[in-house]
């Protein structure tokens, strides 16, 4: 279990049973009465782990009880490994909750599939594609919209259930899209072949569980910036550092007249960290949030550091991919009237949440667990972001032609509110994607 709360989204089916359906190209061995035994037993541990840490002690009206002993029953009759994992996956699946997942057992077998996608407004489109990847040889590009994955229709509402099965679940060897380009009538079917590469067989869950993981490159998660006098571009990948460092970061800004703070695509992290954030740029003490969940706790509060606090003009950018502390930090900035929040809807998932990490055996040491949300997050108005994510104070959502032409109008609008510039080249560095 991770010892620091987190507020983070994870890139986790579309509405399908998955549990008798599928299996990865890396699970389709048969099983045996001992791997079905342990199957069983790993799912008995984890309706304890959902039964005494899950912040709603009702479960959304879910029959505990009678939902994994389905789920048992259905594993009796899984004649492989993948449908089996498929089978507790969905007894995760069924409360629709984005930060309520299982972890099986982590494979030997990485996938790059050569591209990313993700939900732009209402639509879900291609945003990268790797040079010399299939999806590139096949004319696969930025802008194009993505219909269907695998014949399955995506929806930004279903999304992290597409990521989360193709990317940890079941890991394919090939995908087939429905894509539509831009100016295009009608859509086209293309089936991208993925890269694949063995791994070293002991992984951690925090090495593992990533998009493409094997293949992602460090660099991505690297904190970037651009500074000018006018102006200071920060892109934060996520929250998960030292809130100690906060002051420093915050301090690049100090000689510029505004702040830009990039958290297009930040899931999260340390809440400390975002507490900390909050009281670099805001020149009083916060009240940011209150837990509810099983267990009574303190409200989430930032601690001003008064005229030391950057006072300059505040400008925070979100997207679909801000999740958790990201989406808490701009929610904040928007109720305190502090800055403007330019871009796209944020995720909407807003739970603190534990990892539960478990294991299964004595010589041969099997791990799997579950991601468990152990509250809900309540802001300073009352509301939850909860499935409702923030809405930008100017909604700017980039076009499929916008896609295209590599143009970016949250940061071109961001840089025209600032009033300051930076150097093409600078940017082109700042928002390099590192395959």
């Amino acid at each position: 279990m991770k010892s620091k709360i987190t507020l983070q989204l994870v890139k986790t089916c579309l509405c399908l049973s998955i549990g008798l359906v599928f299996c990865s190209i890396a699970q389709a061995q048969g099983m045996d009465s001992v791997e079905r035994g342990r199957l069983k037993d790993m799912l008995g541990t984890l309706k304890k782990d959902i039964k005494n840490n899950y912040y709603d002690p009702n479960f959304h009206g879910i029959d505990l009880d009678k939902r994994f002993k389905e789920a048992e029953e259905k594993l009796g009759k899984a004649s492989t490994t993948g449908q089996a994992e498929g089978v507790i996956a969905q007894v995760f699946m069924d409360f629709n909750d984005s930060h309520l997942f299982f972890l099986p057992p982590p494979a030997t077998l990485a996938v790059e599939y050569g591209w990313r996608m993700q939900a732009i407004g209402d639509k879900i489109y291609i945003t990268k594609v790797k040079p010399g990847s299939d999806a590139a040889a096949q004319g696969v590009k930025p802008g194009d919209q993505i219909l269907a994955v695998n014949n399955f229709p995506v929806s930004r509402k279903e999304l992290w259930k597409v990521n989360y099965y193709y990317n940890v679940l079941s890991r394919r060897d090939k995908l087939v899209l429905s894509l539509l380009s831009p100016g295009q009538e009608k859509p086209r079917d293309v089936v991208l072949k993925a890269e694949l590469k063995k791994l070293q067989k002991t992984l951690t869950f925090t090495t593992y569980y990533r998009f493409g993981e094997g293949f992602y490159n460090e660099e991505n998660d690297k904190h970037r910036w651009a500074v000018s006098d006018q102006v200071t571009i920060w892109k934060m990948p996520d929250f998960e550092f030292d809130p100690d460092v906060v002051d420093s970061y915050v301090g690049r800004a100090k000689g510029s007249g505004t702040l830009i703070i990039d958290l297009r695509g930040n899931g999260g992290g340390y809440v400390k960290t975002m507490e900390a954030l909050v009281g670099n740029v805001i020149d009083h003490d916060v009240t940011i949030s209150q837990e509810v969940g099983r267990k009574k706790t303190e409200p989430s509060k930032s601690k001003s550091k008064g005229k030391s606090a950057y006072s300059g003009k505040l400008i925070v950018l979100i997207d679909s991919d801000s999740g958790s502390a990201a989406e808490v930090f701009a929610k904040v900035i928007q109720l305190e009237k502090r800055g403007i929040v330019l871009g796209d809807v944020s995720a909407g998932a807003v739970m603190t949440s534990r990892r539960f990490d478990e294991e299964h055996g004595d010589d041969n040491v099997v791990l799997y667990g579950a991601s468990i949300p152990i509250a809900d997050v309540i802001m300073a108005d009352g509301k939850s972001l909860e499935h409702v994510g923030v809405t930008p104070d100017e909604l700017i959502v980039p076009t499929a032609a916008d896609m295209a032409a590599g143009r970016d109008p949250v940061l071109a609008r961001a840089l025209e509110l600032a009033g300051g510039k930076i150097s093409p080249d600078d940017i082109a560095k700042m928002y390099k994607y590192y395959w």
